[in-house]
């Protein structure tokens, strides 16, 4: 029989005990060190690495759909969603009188899933958290039934943009992972989103959301703000560093990083969205309507590494329309607004004139092979964006861990961006009796402001094999002080109309610039349509 006196069991509980204690402090210190820790987004992030640890850590796991609101709020039409007003004087940062200053949207209608904000202030990073106090429900009479961590459905960024004494909304993030900002004396037109995944294919779009959001505080002479954002859907999941830098142009520096769940068919990535209804190219603009144009951008602009720069007029199509334009290492692109005249829209509360272009430069290094696509799609209501445009990698450089860098600048297009003529106006009409179109290209500026009847300058045009350029004339137009390229063409015989369209989605493109001799004048205007 193994005999212990007190003493001994005495000796033994207090050894037990220390072993404990020490095996609890070293359970407690590696846990600390692990990054899913930051999962929960408090103490654990204080920095863009621990967004990028925790989105890497995130891709290993698999996906699990995101919280929704209430069903109550998700039946919501969209004037109660609009009835329910934060109330300002809750802004984050207003009583400590910083430069920016933060207001939150409410969940319900298109905005399902509440995100969680986080406010980073040195080492200290606290959640802020959502009470149905600091909102106005308006004439609704559902505020008593708001669960106390409903969460937001994203917010808005103030600043002193256009005047000294007020600080003015300048930056959204709200939706999916929409966000948009505005430069100074602008209104919100275009989106930038975090990625576009399988956008335009038959088996249907996938949309990433932002599900997480920390913001630095500023400090009191701040001009920038940077926000980190966490990304999420079943195929990847993504950490993104966005500072913000309001202005005349307005920028939105972009670092993200992106790990693959499971491979995609297409990855777009720096995507823009926007609405194009009618303009002066539409060939049966929508009957009734007292406004000659409305979109919120006009055309695809695209500086290639080659040197070349491209312009493609956006248009409302029949069909769905999908353009491709190789792009390797790209310069730049984007979605413009080049037409800033009012009475070209006549609409004093949509504004048209006053929708920013949204330019992306590529920035830290080359992106590698790939292409731009523009998307077109159907749309019988402004309301709709039926236009997205974003860079596309090639399927062997998807590995599973991609980084992006790039700006992006919201600004009014007053000036050539490469020295060159411009595209500053397309027209088109169809004549169905004599079956031909008629397409009016007006280009201004660089070297054409300068030329005369004595350098009269020639226009390069090619088109495909399925039409026949029946007119092909250029012309002085001295009331834009530029020149207009004329063109009117015809669809070939039937039959080799048909060989070339066996695939009806295959558009007919043309394509032409403005030259004098080997001097080549202007960009490239490219057009596609479907006969």
């Amino acid at each position: 029989m193994n005999c212990m006196t007190k003493q001994d069991r005495k000796q033994q509980f207090l050894g037990s005990s220390v072993l404990l204690s020490v095996f609890v402090l070293l359970c407690l210190f590696f846990l600390s060190r692990v990054p899913c820790r930051a999962e929960t987004g408090g103490p654990g992030v204080s920095g863009f690495a621990d967004v990028k640890a925790m989105a890497a850590h995130l891709a290993e796991q698999p996906y699990k759909p995101e919280k929704q609101a209430p069903e109550f709020l998700l039946n919501l039409t969209y004037e109660q969603w609009r009835d329910i007003r934060f109330k300002p004087g809750s802004s984050l940062w207003r009583s400590r009188n910083l430069p920016f200053e933060i207001q939150f949207f409410h969940p319900g209608v298109y905005y399902r899933h509440p995100v969680d904000v986080y406010v980073i202030d040195g080492q200290k990073t606290t959640e802020i958290p959502f009470s149905p106090e600091i909102f106005d429900y308006g004439e609704n009479q559902f505020d008593q039934e708001i669960p106390e961590d409903l969460g937001f459905a994203g917010f808005r960024v103030h600043y002193k943009l256009n005047r000294p004494d007020y600080k003015d909304e300048f930056a959204v993030f709200l939706g999916a992972s929409y966000f948009r900002a505005v430069g100074k004396s602008m209104h919100y037109g275009l989106s930038s989103r975090g990625l576009a995944i399988d956008t335009g294919l038959d088996s249907g779009e996938e949309f990433p959301l932002f599900t997480k959001f920390w913001l630095v505080q500023p400090g009191s002479g701040a001009e920038q703000l940077v926000v980190y954002a966490l990304l999420q859907s079943q195929s990847y999941t993504g950490a993104y560093e966005f500072t913000l830098h309001p202005g005349v142009v307005t920028q939105t520096r972009v670092n993200s990083r992106i790990y693959q769940r499971t491979p995609v068919k297409k990855l777009g990535i720096a995507p823009l969205t926007s609405m194009f209804y009618y303009g002066e190219n539409t060939e049966k603009p929508p009957q009734g309507d007292f406004r000659p144009e409305v979109h919120d951008s006009d055309g695809l602009l695209i500086a290639q590494s080659t040197g070349e720069w491209i312009w493609h007029p956006l248009r409302n199509p029949k069909t769905l329309s999908i353009l491709e334009f190789k792009a390797p290492n790209p310069i730049g692109f984007g979605l413009l607004q080049r037409d800033l005249e009012f009475d070209h829209y006549q609409d004093l509360e949509a504004l048209y004139n006053k929708r920013p272009s949204a330019w992306i430069k590529p920035t830290g290094g080359d992106w590698g092979n790939g292409r731009i696509e523009l998307i077109m799609i159907p749309s019988d209501k402004e309301v709709n964006d039926n236009i997205v445009a974003f860079w596309v990698p090639d399927i062997a450089d998807q590995t599973e861990v991609l980084s992006f860098s790039y700006i992006i600048s919201w600004f009014f297009p007053s000036r050539s961006p490469h020295g060159g003529g411009v595209v500053n106006a397309t027209f088109a009409s169809a004549d169905d009796q004599e079956k031909t179109r008629s397409l009016l290209v007006d280009f201004k500026g660089g070297k054409l402001d300068s030329l005369n009847s004595q350098a009269f300058p020639g226009a390069r045009v090619t088109a495909g094999e399925a039409i026949s350029i029946v007119e092909q004339r250029v012309q002085k137009n001295p009331y834009i002080n530029g020149w207009r390229m004329v063109l009117k063409i015809r669809a070939k015989d039937q039959s080799t109309l048909e060989k070339v369209l066996a695939n009806k989605s295959e558009p007919i493109h043309l394509r032409g610039f403005l030259h004098l001799g080997e001097d080549v004048l202007t960009e490239t205007w490219r057009y596609a349509f479907y006969p």
